[in-house]
């Protein structure tokens, strides 16, 4: 995969909080190497601080030594005072400012000082705390505005969808929906929760409640992959309907099928089912950090679950049977027990002449052109 780096960094508004004291950040929209979106806040002063240790790092870069040598942007200091309209005002400034961080060579855009700045933190997953008299405003940055977030930031645009149905939130950071609101989808989590924002409102919301403006289908729905990806349970679930699998925590399964709204196809032995995908852990990772998130928020609800959904396309989704998925997944295991073994039976001469005696390897070739052949009418 390579070491990571920052594809993009959108600016999409600033947030005025009022705890501990009242203060502005601005929030960003960083798209990684595995195109991946994290929303991360800084205020301006820890963007200054930033600016000011990567000066100091690339003196050269910096103009520090020769003036016409600069290409590092530059970037105003904080002042005595912020208000709302020196927090707005900055936008612009800012926007050109990530645009220009990034056409940066290499060796500064890719420093460890740099990634590290826009990795997500802790606070980044939290929302801000209410005062006893204000909640927190949010301000995004009108896309046909002057500073326009398709201009800054090239191919990152965010996807709009719409609800469905209704949606009641359970927690501080979900938003609820109305059948028919129409938000902009932020950050897809594998999990199945997305974050989303409508206006100035934004949280985690089901991936099963939102669909396409312009197809029933997600396109993004990677095919299945029946040779499988190996999985640890952190959690144990018992299945509610038909087509899903129980499991206890710890077990070792496959991953076949990974959809986007979080809950995933995998396989026990000859067993496939669905089952909550924030309730896995790839094999050999800890599992510390994702128990953790299942505290605050379990697995979003399943499509078929949703009672009055109403959608806008005349056709449904396209989903695979549970029955394609099992036959499928059974047919390659057979497969793969029944390829030949061509080394240890071209190594010795020998061992190829004792062969014709036994009845096991006579049927092999037939075997195996068989699978072929229907393998090719399929």
């Amino acid at each position: 995969m390579g070491d990571p780096f920052i594809r993009h960094i959108a600016l999409l508004g600033f947030e005025k909080r009022f705890v501990p004291s009242q203060h502005y950040v601005y929030m960003f929209l960083v798209k990684w190497q595995d195109l991946s979106e994290k929303l991360v806040y800084r205020r301006f002063t820890e963007i200054y601080e930033f600016h000011k240790t990567l000066k100091q790092m690339f003196p050269i870069e910096a103009g520090d030594i020769t003036p016409e040598n600069r290409i590092i942007p530059h970037l105003p200091a904080p002042r005595w005072f912020d208000g709302q309209r020196v927090a707005e005002s900055r936008q612009g400034t800012l926007s050109e400012y990530c645009s220009a961080l990034m056409s940066l060579p290499v060796k500064i855009s890719r420093c460890p000082h740099f990634l590290n700045f826009f990795k997500v933190r802790p606070d980044d997953l939290k929302l801000p705390a209410d005062s006893q008299v204000k909640k927190p405003e949010t301000y995004l940055m009108a896309r046909d505005g002057k500073n326009n977030i398709a201009d800054i930031t090239g191919p990152i645009i965010l996807q709009t969808y719409r609800a469905i149905a209704s949606y009641e939130k359970n927690s501080r950071s979900e938003m609820t929906l109305a059948t028919g609101d129409v938000v902009d989808v932020v950050e897809k989590n594998e999990n199945g929760w997305w974050f989303c924002q409508m206006k100035t409102k934004r949280g985690w919301v089901p991936a099963s409640y939102l669909e396409p403006l312009d197809s029933p289908d997600e396109s993004e729905d990677p095919e299945p992959n029946y040779e499988g990806e190996p999985y640890v349970t952190i959690k144990s679930y018992t299945a509610l309907l038909e087509d899903e699998v129980s499991l206890e925590q710890g077990e070792t399964i496959e991953v076949i099928h990974k959809l986007l709204d979080g809950w995933w196809v995998v396989r026990k032995e000859d067993i496939t089912g669905y089952f909550p995908s924030m309730y896995l852990q790839k094999a050999g990772q800890d599992v510390a950090e994702a128990q953790s998130k299942i505290k605050s928020r379990g697995a979003p609800p399943r499509r078929s679950s949703i009672h009055n959904a109403h959608s806008i396309h005349q056709r449904s989704r396209k989903r695979i049977s549970q029955d394609a998925y099992r036959r499928n997944s059974v047919r390659f295991l057979q497969q793969r027990q029944r390829q030949p073994r061509p080394g240890p039976q071209r190594a010795g001469n020998p061992l190829q002449k004792e062969q014709p005696k036994t009845e096991r390897p006579k049927p092999q070739p037939a075997v195996y052109n068989c699978i072929k052949t229907r393998k090719y009418l399929e």
